[in-house]
């Protein structure tokens, strides 16, 4: 089967099965429904390639998805499909602002 210069077809890429003790995080390329805690009211919202993060009102941040390379800020390189919040702005007293993802980083700003 051949294809021409003005073919469009998509084949689905297939993700590497986990390796034997590691979580596996399912990546979708479509929106699901995520259940926050009640009492969170979100107020800003960043999405990467494969991670996502969130502000809350409170100033908290909370992240999830694939964190390979640590973009997900909870001191490893573990991934989640829970949201999870970022415990050291938390411990330094810091206030999270606003958030911004890329594809494998995660910028915020935050107040002292």
């Amino acid at each position: 089967v051949g294809s021409s210069p003005g073919d469009t077809t998509l084949t689905p890429r297939r993700e590497q099965p986990a390796a034997e003790g590691t979580a596996f995080i399912s990546i979708q390329a479509f929106p699901a429904l995520l259940d926050l805690p009640q009492d969170l009211e979100v107020t800003e919202v960043s999405c990467g390639s494969r991670h996502t993060a969130v502000v809350t009102r409170g100033g908290e941040l909370y992240t999830w998805g694939w964190g390979k390379y640590g973009q997900l800020g909870h001191g490893d390189n573990s991934s989640s499909d829970q949201p999870r919040r970022v415990e050291y702005l938390v411990a330094e007293g810091l206030q999270a602002e606003e958030v911004v993802c890329g594809p494998w980083t995660t910028y915020v700003h935050v107040l002292e």
